[in-house]
């Protein structure tokens, strides 16, 4: 599980370097025009903007997960495989966003379809982390299943 978290981090943050390195902000690249553009933006916020410079407290919340996963781990490790992919996806993209918000004050978005507000690699695991979590603690665990 450690080996996915660290993929999602190294691929997120290569791809934020390769896009920052090669594009200026607002700069956008249509791959399929009308359907998904790369769009360059920094995001003072999180999702979807809100809490706009709240860095700090982002980067605070990223340091309790990491914590709190470290802390919880041995009896993480006995829970469902799906469980534990869950949080390893929560744990690497919010390390991922971390990362920018530590080293840049702003977190690098880049998928861009349209009709939803510009986002990363990160934002992604951390999305499908929670799906996954959620999922597995309310159809899973009343019936001991091992989803």
């Amino acid at each position: 599980m450690f080996l996915l978290a660290l993929l999602i981090i190294v691929l997120d943050q290569v791809i934020k370097y390769y896009i920052s390195s090669n594009m200026f902000v607002g700069q956008s690249i249509p791959i399929v025009p009308q359907i998904f553009h790369l769009t360059y933006i920094l995001n003072p916020g999180a999702a979807f903007g809100i809490l706009e410079n709240q860095q700090w407290l982002f980067i605070l919340i990223a340091i309790a997960l990491i914590v709190v996963v470290i802390y919880f781990y041995k009896r993480i490790k006995c829970l469902a495989k799906s469980f534990q992919v869950g949080i390893v996806l929560l744990f690497g993209g919010a390390i991922g966003n971390m990362i920018d918000r530590i080293f840049i004050g702003k977190v690098v978005d880049y998928m861009d379809f349209r009709i939803w507000p510009v986002f990363n690699l990160a934002d992604v695991a951390i999305v499908l982390g929670c799906v996954i979590v959620a999922f597995y603690l309310l159809f899973c665990t009343e019936r001991g299943d091992k989803a």
